[in-house]
């Protein structure tokens, strides 16, 4: 089956074996030129683009040689399959070295050709493609180390490098795996701060005492096995950024002492008595709504509006389902590179699953499929084969409404959401849990869709 209109040449000097190989490769599906000597194949060559040249090789005057060394020189992308009636392994090895694809001794089998032809198509196509996309990755990663052309993705890059040079604090917010922290690196990367340290620290995973000794340091005897003085988190960032990643989980009481640091610039150690002083950008990120902690008393309103002076909001993946293809290929690169693998393609059909899924995980959790397929993977290609079950699974048609087309994807994530949420009789939390994703998540969700779910 052709993937898109695929043409190609064929070049045989015998009326029969012509006829039959175009008529062969026609009633497979592909568009066929044949012409009966090599020189009208290099004329040809010269006017119009080739996916695939198949030559006999013994021809006279232009033999099927020559037609391969045009085509590499004229269309260095274009496969080439040589065929002829005397096979040797001299003949064979040197088409091989010259760039053929393949070499066919005739007689042949019908099946064989199809299959040969069927392959060296798809070499040819994962060339493009990834010719195509690496150049895509290449001119963005000049840019940011972002990856995607949505619109919002777009504006978010946009926003980035307007902010980076100046020394403002930074608000990031967007559910768990949409890429605070790249959008993070990207600020202080683009900033006048980049040749110095970039810090990042998860503000959830510490008990109070750890974080104050982490962030601020501590003084030698400040406590017990406290045998020499530590400067903290904070400090060893001088001239550089600290990224406060989860932001929202701090205790207030260590919220006090972090609005002192970046109102005063300086930092007082465990133990100390005398403030350090230090000069470093802050860049926050939360999952939560920080506005709503502020109403409730969960979150220190002088700290947020220090912090709050430019906010970024990432969308979900399902928010930018066009970049989808791009990031699966970025990560596939990547991930082939680590493992030392050559996949480079990913099925059509298994990329449609991708775009189907709702990624409750974000980019993290496509960042994790793919390594998953790209480690399982027997050949060049990612299949539905190598894709976890729940998302293989999915079937289009599931979701096809009876008297309608084939709903959106923001429909079907709208009407999935309600749908969770009349089944759990307006229990946020436990729909929350059901698909997967924090209540905040579902909270801007609902608000995004406009959805009025009862009160728990």
């Amino acid at each position: 089956m052709k993937n898109r209109n695929e043409i190609i040449l064929v070049v045989e000097d015998e009326d029969i074996a012509r006829k039959n190989l175009e008529h062969i490769l026609i009633k497979t599906g592909y568009d066929v030129v044949a012409v009966n000597n090599g020189q009208k194949a290099i004329d040809m060559l010269q006017s119009q683009n080739f996916d695939l040249v198949i030559t006999d090789l013994k021809m006279d005057k232009v033999d099927g040689m020559q037609v391969l060394h045009k085509t590499k020189t004229l269309q260095p992308y274009t496969e080439v399959i040589m065929i002829t009636g005397y096979a040797t392994i001299e003949t064979s090895v040197q088409a091989m070295h010259d760039g053929a694809y393949y070499y066919i001794a005739k007689p042949y089998n019908i099946g064989e050709v199809r299959q040969i032809t069927k392959e060296a198509l798809l070499k040819r196509r994962l060339r493009l493609e990834n010719i195509e996309l690496k150049e895509t990755l290449k001119k963005q990663q000049k840019i940011s180390s972002i990856v995607g052309q949505s619109k919002v993705m777009m504006e978010i890059q946009k926003t980035i490098h307007q902010i980076a040079p100046s020394d403002i604090n930074v608000l990031i917010l967007g559910e768990s795996g949409t890429g605070k922290e790249l959008v993070a690196r990207s600020i202080h990367r683009f900033s006048p701060r980049s040749e110095k340290e970039f810090i990042a620290f998860n503000c959830g995973s510490f008990t109070e005492e750890l974080m104050a000794n982490e962030l601020f340091g501590h003084e030698k005897d400040a406590f017990t096995g406290a045998t020499r003085a530590k400067a903290g988190l904070i400090k060893t960032a001088d001239g550089g950024t600290v990224f406060l990643d989860e932001i929202g989980d701090m205790p207030l009481s260590m919220q006090v002492k972090l609005l002192r640091v970046i109102q005063e610039k300086e930092v007082l150690p465990v133990g100390g008595e005398t403030p350090v002083p230090v000069d470093v950008r802050f860049i926050a990120a939360t999952h939560r709504e920080l506005k709503e902690d502020v109403e409730k008393g969960h979150f220190r309103q002088d700290l947020f509006y220090r912090l709050n002076v430019i906010t970024i909001e990432l969308p979900s993946l399902t928010e930018r389902n066009g970049d989808i293809p791009l990031l699966a290929y970025h990560f596939l690169f990547q991930k082939s590179k680590d493992m030392n693998k050559d996949v480079q393609l990913i099925q059509k059909e298994c990329m449609e699953l991708l775009c189907q899924y709702g990624w409750p995980g974000n980019i993290r959790e496509l960042e994790n499929v793919i390594e998953r397929a790209v480690a399982l993977a027997n050949g060049p290609e990612i299949t539905v084969n190598e894709l976890p079950e729940y998302i293989s699974n999915l079937s289009i048609e599931t979701y096809r409404r009876h008297d309608q087309a084939l709903p959106t994807l923001e429909e079907q994530e709208k009407n999935y959401i309600k749908w969770v949420i009349d089944k759990c009789e307006g229990n946020k939390t436990r729909a929350a849990k059901i698909m997967g994703i924090d209540r905040v998540s579902l909270w801007r969700k609902i608000k995004r869709f406009g959805l009025e779910p009862e009160d728990d």
